[in-house]
């Protein structure tokens, strides 16, 4: 099924907003078979309607209706053989899902069938992976920095292309072109890189070596995720150095760094329409909602634990994240209640 741009509620002011979130209880996802640390769901996402959160934890790969927080409805994905690192939907489709392991094998599924329509092996330590904006293919990434090119055709032949990056390569993203993949690195920056050539976009004519290529220089140590705004206003990345920089997409100026986070900068969301981003971290006790426009820490959403991963639903205004091990939601209901 393809899902376009959907009919989204309107936006809240953030005054209002200030007031309306802390408020909110959490619907909990709870799996009585998943730990209770708070890692131990290390990836979520979103299907483009905003109706099924998938999650990752060790080598549990679960597909939750947003509406059923029974564990008993939810589908569960058997098959990876090593922690799953990352997954993601096809932005194109309702459920199809693409998810990774630590072994290097990287599957597409068909949720609503339980079918893998495709696998990959072979991969190495792969712990990364971004869809193209229009489904035609994703990037996976491994700890020995090779970035690969993978089609979700069953037909074809994988991985398409493999390219070898010259410094450590952590979190990767797309621009809603496709035209254009981010890369942060090691060294604080962030790459903007061709595709599907996977070579620098920009570089200064009047410098020589690896100085010749343009990179943007927000963190004081490794840059770990990244984040577009919806509308392409803003690139946001996060460090090791618990900063979110939020970068102009025209002249790629940062204009904005955010300081309210506590440590790590593990994962960055922006709400559907971009007012707000709020970031997740292995430490603190609470999500900083930002006003993406101003800077302005607009709210802590109290957690009983760190909440490493978090991600807006598509559509509306329903927060997933972790905490004590569970997935929960703010405003979860679908039908936006």
């Amino acid at each position: 099924m393809s899902a376009g741009r959907l009919a989204t509620k309107p936006s809240v002011a953030p005054e209002r907003f200030k007031t309306l979130l802390p408020s909110l209880q959490p619907t909990i996802y709870h799996d009585p078979n998943a730990s209770k640390t708070s890692n131990a769901i290390r990836t979520l996402a979103w299907n483009p309607l905003g109706t099924y959160i998938a999650t990752g934890a060790d080598k549990t790969l679960r597909v939750w209706n947003v509406d059923k927080p029974n564990v008993r409805q939810t589908t569960e994905l058997r098959g990876h053989a090593a922690t799953i690192e990352k997954v993601a939907f096809n932005p194109t489709k309702e459920l199809e899902l693409c998810s990774v392991s630590s072994d290097g094998v990287v599957r597409f599924w068909d949720v609503k069938n339980k079918l893998v329509l495709k696998e990959v092996k072979g991969l190495g330590e792969a712990f990364t992976l971004a869809w193209a904006p229009h489904g035609e293919c994703v990037v996976v990434g491994n700890k020995e920095n090779k970035l690969f090119i993978i089609s979700p055709t069953p037909t074809e032949s994988d991985p398409i292309s493999a390219h070898q990056q010259s410094t450590e390569t952590n979190s990767i993203a797309f621009c809603w072109s496709g035209k254009r993949l981010f890369a942060t690195t090691g060294e604080g920056k962030t790459r903007i890189l061709t595709f599907p050539e996977l070579q620098p976009a920009y570089e200064f004519d009047y410098k020589e070596g690896p100085e010749r290529e343009f990179m943007l220089s927000g963190h004081t140590s490794s840059c770990i995720t990244i984040e577009l705004h919806p509308f392409n206003r803003y690139l946001a990345t996060g460090g090791t150095d618990s900063l979110i920089s939020l970068w102009e997409t025209t002249e790629w100026n940062c204009v904005r760094t955010i300081t309210k986070m506590t440590g790590l900068v593990r994962s960055l969301s922006f709400s559907w329409d971009g007012l707000f981003i709020v970031g997740g971290s292995d430490e603190g006790t609470g999500l900083e909602i930002t006003v993406s426009e101003t800077g302005e820490h607009l709210c802590t959403y109290k957690t009983r634990s760190s909440s490493p991963v978090v991600a807006w639903a598509p559509n509306r205004y329903a927060l997933a994240y972790t905490d004590m091990g569970s997935l929960r939601v703010i405003g979860a209901s679908s039908g936006g209640k």
